[in-house]
């Protein structure tokens, strides 16, 4: 084979090569050119501070993952400690509607026994959709190690 067909031969190999890469990352691209992905979206917002501000940006937060990633591609829980588990208390129902639609699509409310023993609150005492964690730092430790992303409502 001379050198000229040679290179010939390998400049249509390298072309063909090129073709079949730029076809299988077309076939993976998704709606708006943006390649479809596999991964689930789990992310935890701790909320420590008591207020309407500080729970309407963990609210916010939630919404617009769910809009960006899908609902059906996130796992959210917001974890509330120290004075930020006020606004699960049912008596405060300044946010009670957002927050029980939020929690009827899957986002889960965790709320501190620690925090609630320190501020004299039962089960009774909170959201009906509000679940009980041994400790509100410890769970979000624990979601922080199973690989879960971390935001802070409201610093």
């Amino acid at each position: 084979m001379t050198k000229a067909r040679s290179l010939s031969v390998l400049a249509i190999t390298f072309c063909g090569l090129v073709a079949a890469l730029f076809l299988s990352v077309s076939a993976a691209k998704g709606d708006g050119g943006k390649a479809k992905t596999e991964t689930k979206h789990r992310v935890v917002i701790e909320v420590t501070r008591d207020g309407v501000d500080q729970w309407t940006a963990a609210l916010n937060y939630a919404d617009n993952l769910r809009k960006v990633f899908g609902a059906a591609d996130t796992e959210i829980e917001i974890v509330a400690h120290n004075t930020g588990l006020n606004m699960m208390l049912a008596k405060n129902v300044a946010l009670s509607d957002r927050m029980k639609k939020l929690a009827e699509s899957g986002v889960v409310f965790a709320a501190c026994e620690n925090s609630m023993r320190k501020m004299s609150v039962t089960k009774a005492d909170l959201l009906p959709f509000a679940t009980p964690v041994d400790a509100g730092v410890a769970e979000v430790v624990r979601k922080q190690e199973a690989g879960w992303s971390y935001l802070k409502s409201g610093v």
